[in-house]
Order: structure tokens, then sequence, then C-alpha cells
């Protein structure tokens, strides 16, 4: 019988959102908690496939050598930085991935910023402890909203920034302006995108060249009204220069769906800081995404059973 662990079962939902039962011969587990080192390496043992969440579990060298019974790796989406995919094709382990739709991604960042422009989340906790009216918000109308990033996710921006007649702007390592000018976007040099811009989004992927893509130097450059939004990845972002920046008062605010570590720790200074909005990595999590996740991780495991592996990511 095969075993199967799904990982990073956050919400109890794994089970419920694809047919595991119809994997022939198959015993498939599912851990809600995230686990890490000896834990998560005991849970894994004898583990035949393993079925990864995003980022959540990172799956170094490391790990995938004591990962001895390992035979095939899922992950959803068809990208994940967090496994070493040259380390697991060199030790036999199969990798497949999975669909991913980011209309969900969209939609969260629209949330957030407009929770942190319009003091939602300050103000829902000020009603309800009897007061009324205490912050005034901001507006977007006319304002400049600076893309990091323009692949599929960032141009997905555009449209609902059009609405509230936001002027784009956009920047990133390989953008062709010709390409931004087609969505009535300007192309920018990166240190102009967060000098002019005063809300900074970020919709571009993790790697070695993005790591810190965002750092102390760029965070000074903000006006201090700005606003910077990140629902990409955690590490694109200089963690401890944000916080600086944050207490400093030297931007204004920032709405962060990511974050360097994931669950953010109990006692993460982000938490005390209260020109935030914070949300735990919700941007993929819907129904209509994780139904499409799991589906194809069921398809995965099934095609691989059979001898005919589907999606497989190459280094």
């Amino acid at each position: 019988m095969t075993r199967v662990i799904v990982l990073d079962d956050y919400q109890g939902r794994a089970a419920g959102l694809a047919d595991w039962s119809s994997l022939p011969d198959t015993d498939v587990r599912f851990i809600g908690e995230h686990l890490e080192g000896d834990d998560l390496v005991q849970a894994l043992v004898g583990a035949e496939v393993i079925v990864a969440m995003r980022e959540r579990t990172g799956f170094p060298r490391s790990l995938l050598e004591q990962l001895t019974d390992l035979r095939l790796l899922v992950t959803t989406g068809m990208a994940n930085a967090a496994i070493d995919l040259p380390g697991a094709t060199a030790r036999g382990v199969t990798v497949s991935g999975t669909r991913s739709y980011g209309n969900g991604t969209t939609e969260l960042t629209w949330a957030v910023l407009l929770g942190l422009v319009k003091h939602i989340a300050s103000e829902d906790a000020a009603l309800r402890a009897g007061r009324w009216q205490t912050e005034i918000a901001g507006d977007l109308y006319g304002a400049t909203l600076g893309l990091i990033g323009f692949g599929r996710l960032g141009k997905a921006m555009v449209p609902i920034a059009n609405a509230f007649a936001m002027e784009v702007i956009a920047w990133s390592q390989n953008l062709d302006p010709a390409d931004a000018a087609a969505s009535g976007v300007e192309a920018v040099a990166k240190d102009g995108l967060f000098s002019r811009s005063d809300i900074v989004s970020i919709h571009t992927r993790l790697s070695e060249r993005t790591h810190h893509l965002v750092g102390e130097k760029e965070l000074a450059l903000m006006k201090p009204t700005a606003l910077l939004v990140n629902t990409s990845r955690g590490p694109i972002v200089d963690e401890a220069a944000l916080v600086a920046a944050l207490a400093n008062g030297s931007i204004a605010g920032a709405a962060l769906d990511v974050f360097d570590e994931e669950p953010l720790p109990a006692d993460h200074r982000l938490l005390g800081i209260r020109n935030t909005v914070l949300s735990p990595h919700l941007g993929y999590a819907s129904e209509r995404n994780l139904a499409a996740m799991y589906g194809d991780a069921v398809d995965d495991i099934a095609g691989f059973l059979a001898g005919a592996p589907v999606r497989v990511l190459v280094p």
C-alpha cells in the first residue's frame, strides 16, 4: 500500500476537496499543523508520496536525503522555490505540479489594500470598543499605483486601478515598455517607481534575483505617506528594514499577506505595529483554487502510480 502524506492542511479541507478514495491501494494521511525539524522528518518517514501546499514546507536537499522512501513530491502550483528541484531529480524523486488560479491573489491584494487605506480593521475594532470614527480614510482616486512585476498578476491589477482612476506605473527587471504601454501603464526605473508611488504593490516571483528586492534603500525612497502591499512572497521584502520603516514612520503603512516565516510567530514585531493590515497568506486559499490544486494532486498521484507521470517539473 502506497503511503501518501498531505502536508499543511491548515483549514482541514483537503480531504473533502478532491476524490482521494479514487487512488488505488493508498493510505492517505492529512496533516493540519505545520511541522518542522525532527517532527517533520518523523511524520514523513515511510511516505512514498508527499503533497506540499505551495511553499509552506521547504524541501531542501538535507531533508530529501532523509526521505529514502519518497518517490513522488507534488507541489500545488507549477513552481515552488522551497523545493530543491535538482536535488529531488538527482535522487530519482519525481516532482509534479498542479493548476493554480491567480484571481484569488488579485482579489486579496485589493482587499488588504482597501482595508489599509480605509482603516477597516482598526475602525472595526474601535467600533466594537464603543468608539466612532477614530481615523480619516485615504483615497485611491487619482493616486499613483506602482507595480513591482508586470506578469499575469501584475497586469490583472490594472483594470481595477483604472476603475479608481489611478495612475499606474510599473517596473520589473525585464519589463518591455511597449508591453506596459499596451495596458495603459508607464514603464519606469526602479528608483522612480518607489519615489513616485502612493502605493507600491509587489507581483513578482521569489528567486535569487528578487530576494530582498525591496530593502532599506527602496523604502527610504518612498513618500512618508506611501503604502507597501506584498501578497507575493515574504522574502522579496527585507522584513527587518520594513519593520524599521513602519516603526519610525518613514512610510505610512503596509498590507502584508506573506512573511519570511510562516505561520507568523506569535511574538513577531509586525504584530505590534499598528499601521499594518496582516493576513495569513490567504491570496491563493479560495475554495475554487484549493479544489483545483487538490484535484490535480490526485491526478498527479494516479498518473505516477500508473507509470505515466503528469505535469512533471524539471530543473
